[in-house]
Formats: structure tokens, sequence, C-alpha cells
């Protein structure tokens, strides 16, 4: 079996893809992340996504065989309440992430009613429209260590190697209150081009020390005023082991860069 790379997605703004208007604004991340399968070695057997919309007070990994929809977005037009996304679940992967995150000495839950947000409907549905990609979900840890979750990424590393694809999604920026302001647009560039320089280091030690030390990049508290989006990429980053990363591509949506990464693969 081939290694698998680790990806972090910035799966972008509520409903998007659903919206004709918000369509044309993401043009650029429907075709990227349309394109994503082909970047893979090989088609994955399961996908392990980390949202950043999903949190709890211990790593929780998602159970269902069958999850539901998740409709957690506000002020959207009502049909983006209605819609399916009907992948199914991988309870046995969903019971190794648990045995492998033991193993580690990290506490780990389950919960059998987590369902798809829109940090995974969006960027999978996308990526296998058809909906017959297994799909489980880890949560994060709400105490936002971040230390903690590149450890977790390196727990869970193994999964790579057996046909897994794990993605982190969240967003490079993530400041409600900032999106579509002129100012907006040199803080989301300064920091991402603190994350890319972190993320491409070619020493992995170098690299986790930098995405730890997050908050000390410029405009970092500008860019996520909760890290809720960036921790996605910390396990990302921990589950790529010594595989540096590199940008797939940077899209800019409401005055803001919104990059996506890839560790291992082919840039």
């Amino acid at each position: 079996m081939t290694r698998f790379p680790t990806l972090f997605l910035s799966h972008g703004g509520g409903p998007w893809p659903f919206m004709e208007d918000r369509r044309v604004q993401y043009a650029r991340t429907a075709e990227e992340f349309g394109r994503l399968p082909q970047l893979l070695p090989e088609r994955p057997k399961a996908v392990l996504v980390i949202t950043g919309h999903w949190e709890a007070d211990a790593f929780t990994v998602s159970t269902s065989a069958h999850p539901p929809m998740v409709y957690d977005y506000y002020g959207f037009p009502e049909h983006t309440y209605h819609l399916k996304y009907p992948a199914p679940g991988k309870p046995e992967l969903a019971a190794e992430v648990k045995a492998l995150l033991a193993r580690a000495g990290l506490d780990c839950r389950e919960d059998a009613n987590q369902g798809f947000d829109h940090g995974t409907f969006v960027p999978l549905g996308l990526m296998y429209p058809n909906a017959d990609m297994p799909i489980v979900l880890l949560s994060l840890k709400s105490t936002y260590d971040a230390a903690e979750h590149i450890k977790v990424g390196q727990a869970i590393a193994s999964l790579r190697d057996e046909g897994i694809l794990i993605v982190g999604s969240g967003l490079t920026y993530h400041n409600m209150r900032g999106f579509n302001r002129p100012e907006s647009k040199p803080v989301s560039y300064d920091f991402e081009a603190y994350l890319n320089e972190a993320i491409s280091a070619p020493d992995a030690a170098r690299r986790n020390a930098m995405l730890v030390d997050w908050e000390n990049a410029p405009s970092a508290r500008l860019a996520h005023p909760r890290e809720d989006h960036l921790l996605p990429l910390m396990v990302a980053a921990g589950a790529a082991g010594s595989d540096v990363g590199h940008r797939v591509f940077v899209d800019e949506v409401a005055n803001v860069a919104m990059a996506s990464y890839m560790f291992g693969g082919q840039p």
C-alpha cells in the first residue's frame, strides 16, 4: 500500500458550493478541490476528517455507520438547510483511531451521533461527489493546545500506510469580523506566509515548533481570534511525520487569502 499524503484544506464560508453567486466567488477553490483526488497515489479506503467545526472536552471520534448532516451556519438560503451528503461512516476505522490515541496516552471518546458539518461535506463533496467515500470524523480538543493536536497527528500517522487519507479542514484566515474588509487582506497574506514557511520547512521539528508558536506570527490574533479553524492544520502536520508540506493553492475570497496545503505527495 502506498503512503498517502495528508491535507489541510481551507473550506471557505458556509455551504458555498450550493449557492450560485458563492460558487462564482469560490471558482478556484471548487476547481482545486475537484482535482485533489488526482493528486493522490490511488483511491483511499476512507477519509479521516478533523474539522474546525467539531470540538469536545476530549478528543472524540464519530462511530456512526450513517452519519447525519449538521447545519451549523446561519443566515443562508433555506435550501442549504436541507442538503444531503449521504457518505457512509466506517466504525472499524473509528475504533482504530481510538486505539491509536490510547496507545499514545491520549484519551479518546466516541460519539455515535456526530454528523457532517460544512467543513466536511463541502470539500469532500467536491472531491467525491458520489458520496461513496467512507468518512470518519475526529474532533478537536477544546483546550486548543497546539502541541497536543500535533501529538494526535503523530499518533494516527500509521493510518497513511493503510489507505486512509487524513484531512484537516479549517481556514488559514478565520476572523468573522474581518471578512470583506480591505484591511484584512494584508493580515491574511502575512499570516499565511508564516504558515507556508512553517509547513515547507525541511526539518519537521522546526515546522512543528513554528506551528506551536503560531501566536507569535505576524497578525496571528487578527487572523485567528479563536484558533478552532487553525488546529486541524496541527493534526495534519503531526501526521505528516518527516514529509515536507507545500501549498497546493491559495484562493482569495471575501478579501482574504485562503490557502490549502499537502504534506508528502507530489508538489
